[in-house]
């Protein structure tokens, strides 16, 4: 019986020391791989990712893959990122960051079907996915499609909202100026206080011809500057980002932050 316990103490404490050795491994590759991000040294973040993807991908955090998929976006390395898609295929369905980031890396590379594809069979969308579609068909000079989306979404956050402007912008049709007035009277006051949104409006009301909608919100706003807001600063700091990351039980409200955290990233790119 004495030997029985000795035995199963000794086993859990190596269990323990195995578990707190792996979280610190993988807190290091965090640290590693986003230190490379950093410093634009994209190439080093692949061959990183391509080290430790050899043991067992599956054991990968979604930060680390997200990395990997966001070097592979900034390179435009299209060939590089549908291996690693090929690679973590079976976690899309259970991880929607790591499916906003593969929809933007397809967006910017051009792949606008295969961005559509995995938007379309994905069960459950999240406002950053809607959100990264949106800023794609943007770049890809899809902004018809920005509005059919924009109907799908309930209660659309600022960013939202800001993207939706920008498409009525490129559209410059008397549609996209009304659906733009429709808009602006609809949300909420507090969104006015968002530089990026008022820029957006502005010049949605400009490039749509209404010209007196242009200069009413210009006079009548309080940030003539129409900066970035310093209150929304933190929304961009990578720390605020990577600590949410890190939490694997994300409350409601780490969930909202850490969607506006990355809505906020690629619209600041």
């Amino acid at each position: 019986m004495f030997n029985t316990l000795l035995y199963y103490r000794s086993t859990y404490r190596l269990i323990v020391v195995k578990r707190f050795v792996a979280l610190k491994s993988d807190r290091e590759l965090d640290a590693q791989i986003k230190s490379f991000n950093d410093k634009k040294q994209f190439k080093k973040t692949l061959e990183l990712f391509d080290k430790y993807k050899e043991n067992d991908v599956k054991n990968l955090s979604s930060f680390v893959i997200n990395q990997a998929l966001k070097a592979c976006t900034e390179m435009r390395d299209l060939q590089r990122g549908m291996i690693i898609h090929r690679l973590i295929s079976s976690r899309i369905k259970t991880d929607s960051y790591i499916t906003g980031s593969l929809i933007h890396l397809y967006m910017q590379c051009g792949d606008v079907l295969r961005a559509q594809s995995i938007f379309d069979m994905s069960k459950n969308k999240t406002i950053v996915m809607y959100g990264a579609m949106m800023k794609g068909y943007i770049n890809n000079n899809m902004a018809k499609k920005v509005i059919d989306l924009f109907s799908q979404i309930r209660n659309p956050h600022e960013v939202i909202i800001t993207l939706l402007f920008n498409a009525c912008a490129q559209l410059q049709t008397a549609h996209a100026l009304n659906l733009t007035k429709k808009v602006s009277k609809e949300i909420p006051k507090s969104f006015f206080s968002n530089p990026h949104l008022l820029t957006s409006l502005l010049d949605a009301f400009m490039k749509c011809g209404d010209v007196s909608s242009a200069e009413s919100l210009f006079n009548n706003s309080k940030e003539k500057s129409f900066e970035k807001n310093p209150d929304y600063r933190w929304y961009l700091q990578d720390d605020e980002i990577n600590r949410t990351k890190e939490n694997d039980e994300l409350s409601a409200n780490d969930k909202v932050v850490f969607e506006k955290a990355i809505e906020f990233l690629e619209l600041s790119n």
